[in-house]
């Protein structure tokens, strides 16, 4: 049984990392009695970006306060979302093709709302964090990437 501190709802943990997520220790961390759906949502790093061959990324962050942001963005969406349970990292850092840049794991009694809140948690999150992505190409150069540029492309493409 869980115990009343483990079974309230809202942002349970939230974190800018350097070292690989734990995708397993949030969904613990998420997880109660009354949790019907986890929805968990993993970014990771593609092999390719607008047409180019990728090699890897880095991902920068002003840690304070995207520390704090990240943490803003959860509160907000789990007081919009009555019963919602979260745990986020976020990773900083040099990362390989596959590997997790962004966990996120919203836990709720019923399937949409939890579905609905790690939507609405990456959506907010690429446009207000401040973590900032360069690719790594397979010609050796280098470029920062738009974060917002793909929030669009799905907003756009689900119309």
């Amino acid at each position: 049984m869980a115990s009343p501190a483990t079974s309230s709802a809202g942002l349970l943990h939230s974190a800018i990392v350097a070292a690989p997520i734990d995708v397993a220790r949030l969904i613990s961390l998420a997880q109660a009695d009354g949790v019907g759906a986890l929805s968990v949502f993993l970014g990771t790093v593609r092999d390719l970006n607008d047409g180019r061959p990728v090699t890897g990324m880095d991902y920068e962050a002003y840690e304070a306060m995207a520390a704090s942001e990240l943490a803003a963005v959860a509160r907000e969406v789990c007081a919009a979302t009555p019963g919602l349970r979260v745990t986020i990292e976020h990773r900083i850092g040099t990362l390989a093709i596959g590997e997790v840049s962004v966990a996120i794991v919203a836990a709720h009694a019923h399937r949409g709302p939890a579905m609905d809140g790690s939507r609405a948690i990456i959506e907010s999150l690429k446009q207000r964090v401040p973590i900032w992505k360069r690719e790594h190409y397979v010609d050796g150069d280098r470029a920062w990437v738009d974060p917002t540029k793909s929030a669009r492309t799905l907003t756009e493409g689900a119309r």
